[in-house]
C-alpha cells in the first residue's frame, strides 16, 4: 500500500471493534486513564530530579537507565513484550490479528536535556504505554501488530531513531555525548550493540505508520486555547559555521579608523540575520546562538570570530533562499569592515512532512472527541522526522503553558495530556481499521 492509499483508507474503517463473545465496543466509548498517565509522569519526574524542579535525565547516565527501567515495568503492565533493540531503543510489542500486516508504531523518548523539564518526550512515551494498556484492558486486539518504541538519546541528535531509519556513521559513534560517554559506549550502557547497528535498521516501507504525541514546545496552542495540534511536518534545520578574519592589534594604540575588528563585523552580521529573516512573511526562523571571539582579551582588538548560523523552515527551498540573502549581506559587511569571511555547513536536516491521511485521521479523532484542532508545523526536531524515512508518520501536539520547554518551568496541563492521549488512541484505531 502506498502512502496515498494508506491516507485514503485510514478513515474508511468502521468505528466499532469486536470484543470476545461478539460484543461490540463503539470506539468513542474507549478512553485512556488520564489519572494514571499523569501519576506516571510524576513518578518519572522523580528520576533525575534536580533542585530547580525539573530533571537532568541525560542520555547514557544512571538517571537515564533508572528511567528506562521504570518505563519497562509500565510497558509490561500494559501487556507488551518488552526488550531493547541493537541500537538500545526500548521496544514493546503486541501481536495483531493479522500477522501478515506491517506494524503500527507509537513512540517518543524519555531522556532530557541538562536541567530540562518533565514533559518533553515523557508525555508521548507514557501516553503510548497507556494506549496499549487501555487496549489490553478493554480486550481489543488490533488487526496490525503494535510496536511501542522509546527511543534513546533523542536530545543528543535523535540517535536511536536515526539508527533505525538510516544508520549511524562510525564517526558519529565516537562523538562524546553530554554524559561524557561516547555514543558507542552509551549504546552498550543501555544494552545495545554498536558493533551490530546495521541490523537495527528497518527498510523503507516496512511499517504501516508511526504516531507520536508530544508537547508543542511553543505557545501557539496555549495562546489560542486550542487543545490539539495536528502537525503539518517537522521543519528542516541547517547550520553553518561562519568565520570572520580581521586583524588582532593593540586596543589602546590602534585608532578607530585603522581597525579591522572581526567582532564588530560579526555584530553587524548577527543583526542582519534578524532583519533579513523578518523581511518576508512566513514561519521561517533564523538564529545566531554560538559565538567564539579570538584572542578574547580586554586590550586586544578581536582578530577572529566564529559564530553559528541556524535557519529553520518547513520548506527547505525557503531555508536556502534566506541563506543566499544572508550570505550576500555578510559578504558585503565583511568587505566594508576590512575582513574576510568563510562559511562551512555543519548540519543539513531536511524537512519531514507528515502524511496527509494520518493528519486527517488525527483531526477526525479529535472532532469525534469534541476537541478543536489547529494545523501547525513543528519548529523542533523529533524522532518522527527520522521515522518518516521508512513510512508515513503523524504527530499530535498538546499545549505547552506559556510556550516554555527545555526548562524546569515546562508544563502541560493534566487535562490536555489526557486529551492528547485519547486522540492518540482513536487515531491508532482509525488507522488500524483502514
Amino acid at each position: 500500500m502506498n502512502r496515498r492509499e494508506f491516507g485514503r483508507r485510514a478513515l474508511g474503517g468502521a468505528a466499532a471493534f469486536a470484543f470476545p463473545g461478539g460484543r461490540l465496543l463503539q470506539a468513542p466509548a474507549l478512553r485512556v486513564d488520564g489519572e494514571r498517565i499523569n501519576a506516571h509522569l510524576a513518578a518519572l519526574a522523580e528520576v533525575g530530579k534536580n533542585p530547580q524542579g525539573g530533571v537532568s535525565r541525560v542520555a547514557y547516565t544512571e538517571a537515564d537507565l533508572r528511567g528506562r527501567e521504570l518505563a519497562m515495568g509500565w510497558m509490561r503492565e500494559a501487556g507488551l513484550e518488552v526488550g531493547a533493540d541493537l541500537a538500545g531503543n526500548l521496544v514493546g510489542r503486541r501481536p495483531g490479528r493479522d500477522a501478515s500486516l506491517k506494524p503500527l508504531l507509537l513512540g517518543s523518548h524519555i531522556d532530557s536535556v541538562p536541567e530540562g523539564g518533565n514533559y518533553d518526550g515523557d508525555v508521548g512515551s507514557l501516553s503510548a504505554i497507556e494506549v496499549a494498556r487501555s487496549l489490553s484492558a478493554a480486550g481489543v486486539t488490533l488487526r496490525h501488530p503494535l510496536e511501542l518504541l522509546i527511543f534513546q538519546n533523542e536530545e543528543g541528535g535523535t540517535l536511536g531513531s536515526h539508527a533505525i531509519s538510516s544508520g549511524v556513521p562510525a564517526a558519529e559513534l565516537d562523538r562524546v555525548s553530554q554524559s561524557g560517554k561516547t555514543m558507542r559506549e552509551g549504546i552498550r550502557f543501555l544494552g545495545g550493540n554498536p558493533d551490530r547497528l546495521e541490523e537495527a535498521r528497518r527498510a523503507p516501507g516496512s511499517i504501516a505508520g508511526y504516531l507520536e504525541l508530544h508537547i508543542e514546545q511553543g505557545g501557539r496552542l496555549d495562546e489560542a486555547k486550542i487543545p490539539i495540534g495536528v502537525v503539518l511536518g517537522i521543519v528542516g534545520i541547517r547550520h553553518w559555521d561562519v568565520t570572520l578574519e580581521g586583524f588582532a592589534n593593540h586596543a589602546g594604540t590602534t585608532p578607530m579608523n585603522r581597525r579591522r575588528d572581526a567582532l564588530l563585523v560579526a555584530a553587524q552580521c548577527i543583526q542582519a540575520v534578524n532583519r533579513i529573516v523578518k523581511s518576508e512573511p512566513g514561519r521561517q526562523v533564523g538564529t545566531v546562538g554560538k559565538l567564539r571571539v579570538e584572542p578574547g582579551a580586554y586590550n586586544v582588538i578581536p582578530g577572529r570570530v566564529v559564530f553559528g548560523l541556524e535557519l529553520r523552515d518547513l520548506d527547505d527551498a525557503r531555508v536556502l533562499h534566506f541563506y543566499r540573502l544572508i550570505r550576500a549581506e555578510f559578504e558585503r559587511l565583511a568587505r566594508a569592515g576590512g575582513t574576510t569571511i568563510g562559511f562551512q555547513e555543519t548540519l543539513a536536516s531536511v524537512p519531514a512532512l507528515t502524511d496527509p491521511g494520518i493528519r486527517r485521521a488525527i483531526a477526525a479523532a479529535a472532532k469525534g472527541l469534541g476537541l478543536a484542532t489547529m494545523a501547525l508545523p513543528s519548529g523542533a526536531g523529533h524522532d518522527a522526522q527520522e521515522l518518516a524515512r521508512i513510512g508515513p508518520v503523524g504527530m499530535i501536539f498538546v499545549p505547552s503553558v506559556g510556550g516554555i520547554s527545555h526548562s524546569p518551568k515546562e508544563f502541560s496541563r493534566p487535562a490536555d495530556i489526557t486529551n492528547g492521549a485519547n486522540v492518540l488512541l482513536h487515531t491508532l484505531l482509525a488507522l488500524d481499521a483502514g
